[in-house]
Protein backbone atom coordinates (compact mmCIF):
# COMPACT_ATOMS: atom_id res chain seq x y z
CA UNK A 1 0.00 0.00 0.00
CA UNK A 2 1.10 3.32 -1.00
CA UNK A 3 1.43 6.25 1.23
CA UNK A 4 -1.25 8.10 -0.78
CA UNK A 5 -3.20 5.15 -1.06
CA UNK A 6 -3.04 5.13 2.91
CA UNK A 7 -4.12 9.04 3.26
CA UNK A 8 -6.90 8.97 0.79
CA UNK A 9 -8.46 5.46 2.91
CA UNK A 10 -8.00 7.69 6.15
CA UNK A 11 -9.58 11.01 4.62
CA UNK A 12 -12.49 8.45 3.04
CA UNK A 13 -12.92 6.93 6.33
CA UNK A 14 -13.04 10.15 8.12
CA UNK A 15 -15.72 11.45 5.87
CA UNK A 16 -17.85 8.67 6.28
CA UNK A 17 -17.36 9.27 9.46
CA UNK A 18 -18.87 12.82 9.41
CA UNK A 19 -21.29 12.11 7.45
CA UNK A 20 -22.71 9.16 9.72
CA UNK A 21 -22.12 11.97 12.70
CA UNK A 22 -24.12 14.52 11.01
CA UNK A 23 -27.07 11.98 9.90
CA UNK A 24 -27.46 11.27 13.74
CA UNK A 25 -27.51 14.84 14.62
CA UNK A 26 -30.07 15.47 11.75
CA UNK A 27 -32.12 12.29 13.50
CA UNK A 28 -31.73 13.34 16.62
CA UNK A 29 -32.58 16.74 16.03
CA UNK A 30 -36.01 15.66 13.80
CA UNK A 31 -37.24 13.70 17.55
CA UNK A 32 -37.80 16.89 18.83
CA UNK A 33 -40.76 18.26 17.21
CA UNK A 34 -44.13 16.52 16.04
CA UNK A 35 -44.02 16.87 12.38
CA UNK A 36 -46.92 15.98 9.87
CA UNK A 37 -45.81 16.07 6.30
CA UNK A 38 -48.42 18.01 4.17
CA UNK A 39 -47.63 16.47 0.75
CA UNK A 40 -47.18 12.52 0.31
CA UNK A 41 -48.59 10.45 -2.31
CA UNK A 42 -48.52 6.80 -2.98
CA UNK A 43 -47.16 7.23 -6.38
CA UNK A 44 -43.55 5.46 -7.04
CA UNK A 45 -44.18 3.52 -3.55
CA UNK A 46 -43.11 -0.29 -4.10
CA UNK A 47 -45.86 -2.50 -3.07
CA UNK A 48 -49.16 -3.65 -5.26
CA UNK A 49 -52.33 -2.31 -2.86
CA UNK A 50 -52.74 0.77 -1.33
CA UNK A 51 -51.91 -0.70 1.69
CA UNK A 52 -48.84 -2.40 0.71
CA UNK A 53 -47.70 1.11 -0.45
CA UNK A 54 -48.84 2.86 2.85
CA UNK A 55 -46.97 0.58 5.14
CA UNK A 56 -43.81 1.16 3.23
CA UNK A 57 -44.59 4.64 3.66
CA UNK A 58 -45.12 4.23 7.49
CA UNK A 59 -41.82 2.29 7.81
CA UNK A 60 -39.75 5.02 6.49
CA UNK A 61 -41.23 7.73 8.13
CA UNK A 62 -40.84 6.10 11.52
CA UNK A 63 -37.18 5.90 10.75
CA UNK A 64 -37.29 10.04 10.98
CA UNK A 65 -39.44 10.15 13.24
CA UNK A 66 -42.99 11.58 11.24
CA UNK A 67 -46.09 11.21 13.15
CA UNK A 68 -48.48 11.32 10.19
CA UNK A 69 -48.91 11.62 6.16
CA UNK A 70 -51.46 13.57 4.58
CA UNK A 71 -52.21 11.95 1.37
CA UNK A 72 -53.54 12.66 -1.78
CA UNK A 73 -54.32 11.61 -5.57
CA UNK A 74 -53.80 8.04 -5.18
CA UNK A 75 -51.06 6.83 -7.05
CA UNK A 76 -52.01 7.42 -11.06
CA UNK A 77 -49.73 9.54 -13.40
CA UNK A 78 -52.45 10.22 -15.29
CA UNK A 79 -52.41 14.35 -15.63
CA UNK A 80 -55.59 14.66 -17.19
CA UNK A 81 -57.79 12.16 -15.36
CA UNK A 82 -61.50 11.46 -15.98
CA UNK A 83 -64.28 11.72 -13.63
CA UNK A 84 -63.67 7.72 -12.68
CA UNK A 85 -60.25 8.40 -12.72
CA UNK A 86 -60.58 10.71 -9.87
CA UNK A 87 -62.94 8.42 -7.78
CA UNK A 88 -60.16 5.37 -7.94
CA UNK A 89 -57.64 7.24 -6.98
CA UNK A 90 -59.55 8.83 -3.68
CA UNK A 91 -60.64 5.32 -3.05
CA UNK A 92 -56.82 4.37 -3.13
CA UNK A 93 -55.99 7.03 -0.67
CA UNK A 94 -58.96 6.26 1.76
CA UNK A 95 -57.88 2.27 1.95
CA UNK A 96 -54.59 3.62 2.77
CA UNK A 97 -56.22 5.54 5.65
CA UNK A 98 -58.12 3.45 6.74
CA UNK A 99 -55.06 0.67 7.29
CA UNK A 100 -53.51 3.37 9.55
CA UNK A 101 -55.95 5.62 10.66
CA UNK A 102 -53.63 6.65 13.46
CA UNK A 103 -51.24 7.83 10.81
CA UNK A 104 -52.37 9.00 8.17
CA UNK A 105 -55.00 11.30 6.70
CA UNK A 106 -56.51 12.06 2.72
CA UNK A 107 -57.04 15.08 0.94
CA UNK A 108 -59.49 14.61 -1.75
CA UNK A 109 -58.32 14.58 -5.24
CA UNK A 110 -60.97 17.05 -7.11
CA UNK A 111 -60.50 19.48 -10.91
CA UNK A 112 -62.32 22.49 -11.86
CA UNK A 113 -62.63 20.62 -15.29
CA UNK A 114 -65.12 18.93 -13.60
CA UNK A 115 -66.94 21.19 -11.17
CA UNK A 116 -70.04 19.11 -10.67
CA UNK A 117 -68.49 16.14 -10.01
CA UNK A 118 -66.20 17.61 -7.66
CA UNK A 119 -68.69 18.67 -5.16
CA UNK A 120 -70.16 14.94 -5.04
CA UNK A 121 -66.64 13.67 -4.82
CA UNK A 122 -66.13 16.32 -2.15
CA UNK A 123 -69.46 15.31 -0.25
CA UNK A 124 -68.43 11.31 -0.50
CA UNK A 125 -64.65 11.84 0.58
CA UNK A 126 -64.77 14.89 2.92
CA UNK A 127 -68.34 15.48 4.23
CA UNK A 128 -69.77 12.20 4.45
CA UNK A 129 -65.83 10.36 4.10
CA UNK A 130 -62.60 10.47 6.48
CA UNK A 131 -61.07 12.89 4.39
CA UNK A 132 -59.81 16.36 5.86
CA UNK A 133 -58.46 19.11 3.11
CA UNK A 134 -58.82 19.40 -0.78
CA UNK A 135 -55.74 18.92 -3.01
CA UNK A 136 -52.70 18.57 -4.20
CA UNK A 137 -55.35 19.78 -7.32
CA UNK A 138 -52.88 19.61 -10.54
CA UNK A 139 -54.79 19.16 -13.74
CA UNK A 140 -56.57 20.69 -17.08
CA UNK A 141 -57.45 23.93 -15.74
CA UNK A 142 -55.68 26.84 -13.81
CA UNK A 143 -57.03 27.58 -10.27
CA UNK A 144 -57.56 30.68 -10.76
CA UNK A 145 -60.97 29.98 -13.36
CA UNK A 146 -64.17 30.43 -12.53
CA UNK A 147 -65.59 27.03 -12.29
CA UNK A 148 -62.77 26.43 -9.27
CA UNK A 149 -65.15 28.97 -7.18
CA UNK A 150 -67.26 26.19 -6.05
CA UNK A 151 -64.58 24.10 -5.28
CA UNK A 152 -63.62 26.66 -2.92
CA UNK A 153 -66.96 26.68 -1.75
CA UNK A 154 -66.84 23.71 -0.63
CA UNK A 155 -63.66 24.25 1.65
CA UNK A 156 -65.62 27.28 2.82
CA UNK A 157 -68.48 24.87 4.47
CA UNK A 158 -66.15 22.87 6.10
CA UNK A 159 -63.03 24.87 6.74
CA UNK A 160 -60.58 22.81 5.23
CA UNK A 161 -57.47 23.98 3.51
CA UNK A 162 -56.45 23.74 -0.21
CA UNK A 163 -53.68 22.26 -1.70
CA UNK A 164 -53.35 23.86 -4.72
CA UNK A 165 -49.74 22.41 -7.16
CA UNK A 166 -48.08 25.90 -8.83
CA UNK A 167 -45.17 26.06 -10.67
CA UNK A 168 -43.26 28.72 -12.55
CA UNK A 169 -41.22 27.31 -15.61
CA UNK A 170 -38.69 28.78 -17.82
CA UNK A 171 -40.09 27.48 -21.35
CA UNK A 172 -43.89 28.55 -19.89
CA UNK A 173 -46.27 26.04 -17.93
CA UNK A 174 -48.12 23.55 -19.24
CA UNK A 175 -51.42 24.19 -20.44
CA UNK A 176 -53.94 24.61 -17.59
CA UNK A 177 -50.98 24.17 -15.15
CA UNK A 178 -51.24 27.24 -12.42
CA UNK A 179 -48.55 29.16 -11.02
CA UNK A 180 -48.47 30.96 -8.00
CA UNK A 181 -50.20 34.00 -9.72
CA UNK A 182 -53.04 31.57 -9.75
CA UNK A 183 -53.06 30.66 -6.67
CA UNK A 184 -53.01 34.25 -5.16
CA UNK A 185 -56.12 35.19 -7.79
CA UNK A 186 -58.29 32.38 -6.49
CA UNK A 187 -57.24 33.34 -2.64
CA UNK A 188 -58.14 36.91 -3.10
CA UNK A 189 -61.31 36.41 -4.05
CA UNK A 190 -61.81 33.83 -0.95
CA UNK A 191 -60.40 35.38 1.55
CA UNK A 192 -61.89 33.10 4.23
CA UNK A 193 -60.58 29.71 2.65
CA UNK A 194 -56.91 29.10 3.62
CA UNK A 195 -54.84 27.95 0.43
CA UNK A 196 -51.31 26.14 0.14
CA UNK A 197 -49.02 26.98 -2.75
CA UNK A 198 -47.43 23.50 -3.31
CA UNK A 199 -44.10 24.03 -4.73
CA UNK A 200 -43.89 27.79 -3.95
CA UNK A 201 -43.77 27.64 -7.69
CA UNK A 202 -40.88 25.50 -7.68
CA UNK A 203 -38.78 28.68 -8.48
CA UNK A 204 -39.38 29.36 -4.74
CA UNK A 205 -37.27 33.26 -4.68
CA UNK A 206 -39.82 34.68 -7.27
CA UNK A 207 -43.12 32.51 -5.44
CA UNK A 208 -42.21 34.01 -2.49
CA UNK A 209 -42.55 36.95 -3.13
CA UNK A 210 -45.54 36.29 -5.56
CA UNK A 211 -47.63 35.04 -2.31
CA UNK A 212 -46.44 37.44 0.14
CA UNK A 213 -49.20 39.74 0.62
CA UNK A 214 -51.82 37.19 0.32
CA UNK A 215 -51.70 36.57 3.60
CA UNK A 216 -54.27 33.28 3.28
CA UNK A 217 -51.64 32.11 1.17
CA UNK A 218 -48.87 29.60 2.64
CA UNK A 219 -45.50 27.95 1.18
CA UNK A 220 -44.67 24.18 1.01
CA UNK A 221 -41.52 23.65 0.75
CA UNK A 222 -41.97 20.56 -1.02
CA UNK A 223 -40.53 18.94 -4.32
CA UNK A 224 -37.51 21.02 -5.20
CA UNK A 225 -34.16 20.46 -4.27
CA UNK A 226 -32.53 20.83 -0.74
CA UNK A 227 -31.34 24.15 -1.72
CA UNK A 228 -30.24 26.39 1.60
CA UNK A 229 -31.57 30.12 1.78
CA UNK A 230 -35.92 28.69 0.52
CA UNK A 231 -36.57 28.16 4.37
CA UNK A 232 -34.81 30.97 5.98
CA UNK A 233 -36.49 33.51 2.79
CA UNK A 234 -39.85 31.86 3.23
CA UNK A 235 -39.95 32.98 6.89
CA UNK A 236 -37.98 36.39 6.41
CA UNK A 237 -40.34 37.07 4.15
CA UNK A 238 -44.03 35.41 5.09
CA UNK A 239 -43.27 34.51 8.76
CA UNK A 240 -42.68 31.32 10.14
CA UNK A 241 -46.57 30.81 10.20
CA UNK A 242 -47.28 30.57 6.70
CA UNK A 243 -44.41 28.17 5.91
CA UNK A 244 -45.48 24.45 5.93
CA UNK A 245 -43.43 21.21 5.86
CA UNK A 246 -43.92 18.44 3.07
CA UNK A 247 -42.00 16.01 1.20
CA UNK A 248 -43.53 15.26 -2.13
CA UNK A 249 -43.01 11.78 -1.84
CA UNK A 250 -42.48 9.62 -2.93
CA UNK A 251 -41.47 11.96 -5.71
CA UNK A 252 -38.76 12.79 -3.12
CA UNK A 253 -37.71 11.62 -0.12
CA UNK A 254 -38.65 12.41 3.54
CA UNK A 255 -34.97 13.36 4.09
CA UNK A 256 -33.88 15.81 1.60
CA UNK A 257 -37.05 17.98 2.03
CA UNK A 258 -36.51 17.53 6.33
CA UNK A 259 -33.18 18.80 5.60
CA UNK A 260 -34.47 22.36 3.94
CA UNK A 261 -35.49 22.89 7.53
CA UNK A 262 -33.79 20.91 9.73
CA UNK A 263 -30.71 22.67 8.65
CA UNK A 264 -31.96 26.10 7.85
CA UNK A 265 -30.65 28.38 10.17
CA UNK A 266 -33.63 29.48 11.77
CA UNK A 267 -35.17 29.31 15.76
CA UNK A 268 -36.11 25.83 17.13
CA UNK A 269 -39.69 27.89 17.66
CA UNK A 270 -39.62 28.06 13.83
CA UNK A 271 -39.13 24.93 13.15
CA UNK A 272 -41.69 23.45 15.22
CA UNK A 273 -44.51 25.41 13.46
CA UNK A 274 -43.33 24.69 9.82
CA UNK A 275 -42.50 20.98 10.57
CA UNK A 276 -46.27 20.45 11.89
CA UNK A 277 -47.70 23.32 14.11
CA UNK A 278 -49.19 24.94 11.32
CA UNK A 279 -50.40 22.10 9.54
CA UNK A 280 -51.94 21.22 12.67
CA UNK A 281 -53.51 24.51 12.73
CA UNK A 282 -55.14 24.41 9.37
CA UNK A 283 -56.82 21.22 9.92
CA UNK A 284 -57.68 21.62 13.51
CA UNK A 285 -61.63 23.01 12.61
CA UNK A 286 -62.36 19.76 10.47
CA UNK A 287 -60.18 17.51 12.90
CA UNK A 288 -62.58 18.71 15.20
CA UNK A 289 -65.19 18.16 13.43
CA UNK A 290 -64.70 14.48 12.65
CA UNK A 291 -63.63 13.64 16.09
CA UNK A 292 -60.02 12.71 15.36
CA UNK A 293 -57.84 12.62 17.95
CA UNK A 294 -54.12 14.56 17.37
Amino acid sequence: MTRRTLLTGVGLSSAIARTAAQNGRALESARHFRIWDEHCHLGQIPGDTPEQRMTALVRWADRLGIERLLLSQGYDTDLHPTPAGFREENDHVMRAVREFPDRAFGSVYLSPAYPEFSVQEFNRCVRDGPMVSIGELETDRRCSVPEMDVIVECAASMQVPILQHAWLKIGGNEPGESSPYDVVAIARRHPQVQFVCVHTGGDWERGIRIIRDTENVSADIAGSNPTSGFVEMAVRELGPERVIYGSDVGGRSFASQLAKVLGAEIPDTAKDLILGGNLRRLLAPVLRAKGYRT
